[in-house]
């Protein structure tokens, strides 16, 4: 994953073979969608203290760290890639392989920030993109103050 820019980013590894929804299921495929580092971690946290309208927790899936390109990656549905047009992030698409997420990251210098074994099933885009909303507001006032 590779950041272009601030406010762009592309899939420089993109998911292989590799990738699927949930640890243990085999048969479902996923996309990736890849975010700037710190707007990812303020949605990670915003997701992890946050409580959706029917009072559960949302779901957090799997999400990768690629330290050398300071990108995060959201594991979400299969199918999201074709309609993600949010501004400041990519999804790839994993073409429906449908093989099981590894347990170690797939890409050289990369690490799992929510490791498949701890996280919830893939992050629901509707919220991923509400969540990756608010933190692009919270990191713009806070460089305003800077």
């Amino acid at each position: 994953m590779e950041i272009s820019g601030s406010s762009r980013t592309t899939a420089q590894h993109p998911p292989g073979q590799e990738f699927s929804t949930a640890p243990g299921d085999a048969g479902e495929p996923c996309d990736l969608v890849t975010v700037p580092a710190r707007q990812g971690l303020e949605a990670v946290d915003i997701l992890r203290r946050g409580v959706t309208p029917a009072g559960a927790a949302p779901v957090v899936g799997p999400v990768l760290h690629d330290g050398p390109c300071d990108t995060l990656g959201f594991l979400v549905p299969p199918g999201t890639a074709a309609a993600w047009d949010m501004p400041g992030s990519a999804c790839t698409q994993t073409n429906g392989r449908g093989l099981r997420i590894p347990a170690e990251p797939p890409v050289i210098g990369s690490g799992w920030l929510l490791p498949p074994e701890s996280a919830g099933a893939v992050t629901d885009p509707a919220v991923l993109r509400r969540a990756l909303g608010e933190a692009a507001r919270l990191i713009e006032a806070a460089d305003r103050c800077h």
